[in-house]
C-alpha cells in the first residue's frame, strides 16, 4: 500500500482531532464563554478572550485523539466508529500520541500567559481529560467525567479574570456539568444497543427505560441553577429571554428523544449547540452597553 501524501496525511489528521465535526468544539466553548462574561461583567479581555478561545479547540482536538486511543479497541465493533483514522490502521499510535501531545502543549503555553492560579487549575482540567476517557469501563456515569472536564473552563475563566473563585460561579459550573450529562446521554442513547454488546458503560444504558424523564428533569435542574445564576449576577432581561429560549429547545429535544430513534437522539444532542448560544447571547446582550 503506497505512503499517504502530505496532503491525505494532513487531512487524516483532522479527521483524528474532529475537524469536519466542530459540535464538540462549540460545545466546550459555550461554556466557556459564559465563564469569561461573567467574570468580566461582560468586557473579557482581549488576551484571555483568545486564550481561551483557542485553547478550547487545542484541548478539544487533544481530547478527541485520547478518547480514541483509549477506545480503539472498541470503537472498531460500532458501526459509527469503526472508520476512526486510528481504529482503522490508516493513523499510527505514536503518531496520535505525538499530535495529542503537541496539542496539549500549545495550550499550556496559551495558559502560561495568564496567571499563576489559572496555570495551576489548568493542571486540574488536564487530569480530568484524561481520566474521563477511561470512565466508561469502570462505571455508568463517564457523562459527569465529561461535564467536569467540559465545565473546567468557567472556574479557569474566573481566575483568569479576577484571579479568584467566587462562590457563586460553582451554580454555573453545576448546571454546565448537569447540562452535560444531558446532552451527552442523548449521544449515549445512539450507540446504546452497540455499547451494551460490547460492555461499555454509560448513563444512557443506567437510565434504560427511565432516561427521558431523568434527562428532563435533569434539564429542569439546569435551568433553575441558571435562573439562580441570574439573580447571583444581576443579570436582566436579556438574559432571561435566553434562558427562556433555552428552555424552549429543552422541550424540543425531549420531543426527539421520545420514540428513542437513533438519528433524533443525535439530532438532539446537536441541538444543544443552540441551547449553548442562546444562553452566551442573553449574557452578552445583557452586559451590552
Amino acid at each position: 500500500m503506497p505512503h499517504p501524501t502530505p496532503r491525505e496525511r494532513l487531512s487524516l489528521y483532522l479527521r483524528l482531532i474532529r475537524f469536519d465535526r466542530p459540535i464538540g468544539s462549540f460545545l466546550l466553548l459555550w461554556p466557556t464563554w459564559w465563564g469569561l462574561w461573567l467574570a468580566s461583567d461582560g468586557n473579557p479581555s482581549f488576551d484571555n478572550l483568545v486564550i481561551f478561545t483557542a485553547g478550547v479547540f487545542l484541548m478539544r482536538s487533544a481530547g478527541c485523539i485520547a478518547n480514541d486511543l483509549a477506545d480503539r479497541d472498541f470503537d472498531r465493533h460500532v458501526a459509527r466508529t469503526r472508520d476512526r483514522p486510528l481504529t482503522s490502521g490508516a493513523v499510527s499510535v505514536k503518531e496520535a500520541v505525538i499530535l495529542a501531545l503537541l496539542l496539549a502543549l500549545a495550550s499550556f503555553a496559551l495558559v502560561l500567559q495568564t496567571n499563576t492560579l489559572t496555570v495551576w487549575m489548568s493542571v486540574g482540567g488536564l487530569a480530568l481529560a484524561a481520566v474521563y476517557p477511561f470512565m466508561k469501563r469502570f462505571t455508568h456515569l463517564p457523562q459527569f467525567g465529561l461535564g467536569f472536564a467540559f465545565s473546567w473552563g468557567i472556574p479557569m475563566a474566573f481566575t483568569a479574570e479576577q484571579g479568584a473563585l467566587p462562590p457563586a460561579l460553582w451554580l454555573l459550573f453545576t448546571a454546565a456539568v448537569l447540562w452535560s450529562v444531558v446532552y451527552d446521554t442523548f449521544y449515549a442513547m445512539v450507540d446504546r444497543e452497540d455499547d451494551i454488546r460490547i460492555g461499555i458503560r454509560s448513563t444512557a444504558i443506567l437510565f434504560d427505560e427511565a432516561d427521558r424523564k431523568i434527562s428532563g428533569a435533569l434539564q429542569v435542574l439546569v435551568l433553575l441553577l441558571l435562573v439562580l445564576t441570574g439573580r447571583q449576577f444581576g443579570l436582566g432581561l436579556f438574559y432571561y429571554v435566553g434562558l427562556s429560549v433555552g428552555a424552549a429547545l429543552f422541550a424540543w429535544q425531549q420531543w426527539q428523544i421520545r420514540d428513542r430513534d437513533r438519528s433524533k437522539c443525535f439530532s438532539a444532542f446537536l441541538n444543544n449547540n443552540l441551547f449553548g448560544l442562546a444562553i452566551f447571547a442573553g449574557i452578552a446582550f445583557d452586559y451590552a452597553p
